[in-house]
C-alpha cells in the first residue's frame, strides 16, 4: 500500500513538474536580440557578450538568440542608446558615464580617483548605490542589468611623453564625450578633444589628437600601439561597464524572460570580471614588446594631478548632489573592512 501511494505521489508530482515546465516555457517566445559592443571580437568585453548569449540560449531553450556585433559595426555608443530608446536596438554594453546625459548622476563614476583597486569598484558597482544608478535610467527608456569590467584608464601619446604632471600642458587629448572627463582634462592643462571612441584611432594616426586615455585592454585590442609611441600609467579613473536594454523592448517581455536576461547578465558579471582582469595583467608586457615606452609617474606627480583634480570634483559634487556623499562614504566603508 505504502508503495502505491508512493507511485501516486511521485507521478503527481512528475505531473506538476511537467506542468510547471510547460508554462514556464509558454511564457518565453521566440526572440532575437541584437547586443552591439564597441570592442574587437576576442577583446574581455565582447567576451561578456558571447557568454551573456550562451547562458541566455540555455535558460530559455533556445528561444531567446543574442546576436553579438563587436566592433562598433552598429555605431558609437551614443548612437546606439538613441536606437534603443526608440525601439530598434535592443542592448548594449558601454561605459556607464556615458550614461550622464540620461541619468546625471551616472557622471559619478567619471570622478578622478574615486577607487584605488577593483575591489573597491565591485563593492559599490554590485550594491544598493550601484542598484540605484541603474534605476535611474528607466525614465530615460533603459534597463540597467549589470555592470562588468574594462579596467582602470591610463594616458597613451604619439610623441611627447607624459612623465610628470606638468607634461599634459599643450597636448590635446581626446576624452569620452563627458563634461567631467572634459574639465578635468583642462585642469590637467591638456586640451581636450571629445571624440567617439571608434574615430579615435583614425584621429590619432592624422594627427588630429596627440593622445588619449584608454583601459590596457584597449590598447592592445585597438592596436594604439601603432599610433602612440608612449605610454603612462596613472590609474586616473575606473568606469564600470553598464549592461542595459531598451525599455521599450524590456516591456514586452514577461517576466520569465526578464528574469533570464537580469540573470545571465549578472553571473556574466563575474565570468567576464575575471575574463578582463586576468588579460589585462598579460597586457603591459605584450605592449612593452610591441615597442610601447612605459612611464610610471613618482608618487608625487601623481599627487599633483589629485590636486588639480580637486576643482573638478567639488563643481560636480555641488551638481550631482547628494549621491556623491553617499558613494564616498561607501567607498570608505570598504576600506575600513579589509
Amino acid at each position: 500500500m505504502n508503495m502505491v501511494r508512493r507511485c501516486i505521489s511521485l507521478s503527481l508530482l512528475t505531473a506538476a513538474l511537467f506542468a510547471s515546465g510547460l508554462s514556464h516555457a509558454a511564457d518565453i517566445e521566440t526572440r532575437t536580440i541584437k547586443f552591439p559592443s564597441a570592442s574587437n571580437k576576442g577583446h574581455p568585453q565582447v567576451i561578456g557578450v558571447e557568454k551573456f548569449a550562451e547562458l541566455v540560449a540555455q535558460k530559455s531553450g533556445g528561444k531567446l538568440s543574442v546576436k553579438p556585433f563587436p566592433g562598433g559595426t552598429l555605431g558609437p555608443d551614443l548612437q546606439t542608446v538613441s536606437a534603443m530608446q526608440g525601439g530598434t536596438m535592443e542592448m548594449t554594453v558601454m561605459n556607464a558615464s556615458l550614461l550622464a546625459g540620461n541619468a546625471k548622476e551616472m557622471a559619478i563614476f567619471d570622478f578622478p580617483f574615486m577607487f584605488n583597486n577593483t575591489r573597491e569598484a565591485d563593492a559599490i558597482a554590485d550594491g544598493p548605490i550601484g542598484q540605484k544608478l541603474l534605476d535611474k535610467l528607466q525614465e530615460r527608456g533603459l534597463v540597467g542589468l549589470a555592470y562588468w569590467d574594462l579596467g582602470f584608464r591610463q594616458m597613451h601619446t604619439l610623441k611627447r611623453p607624459i612623465a610628470k604632471a606638468d607634461d599634459f600642458k599643450g597636448l590635446k587629448m581626446r576624452v569620452i564625450p563627458t563634461p567631467i572627463y572634459v574639465d578635468f582634462m583642462k585642469a590637467l592643462g591638456a586640451s581636450p578633444v571629445p571624440m567617439p571612441f571608434t574615430e579615435t584611432y583614425t584621429a590619432l594616426e592624422q594627427g588630429a589628437i596627440d593622445g588619449m586615455t584608454n583601459p590596457l585592454l584597449n590598447i592592445l585590442d585597438g592596436k594604439y600601439n601603432e599610433v602612440s609611441k608612449h605610454l603612462t600609467i596613472t590609474n586616473h579613473m575606473y568606469t564600470p561597464q553598464a549592461v542595459i536594454v531598451s525599455k521599450k523592448f524590456w516591456d514586452k517581455l514577461s517576466p520569465v524572460e526578464q528574469k533570464i536576461l537580469r540573470d545571465a547578465a549578472m553571473e556574466t558579471a563575474v565570468f567576464q570580471r575575471k575574463v578582463a582582469r586576468d588579460e589585462a595583467a598579460k597586457v603591459l608586457g605584450e605592449l612593452k614588446k610591441l615597442g610601447m615606452t612605459v612611464h610610471e609617474l613618482p608618487p608625487e606627480e601623481l599627487a599633483k594631478m589629485r590636486e588639480r583634480a580637486k576643482p573638478v570634483i567639488e563643481k560636480y559634487t555641488k551638481e550631482l548632489g547628494p549621491v556623491v556623499q553617499e558613494m564616498y562614504a561607501a567607498v570608505e566603508k570598504v576600506r575600513a573592512a579589509k
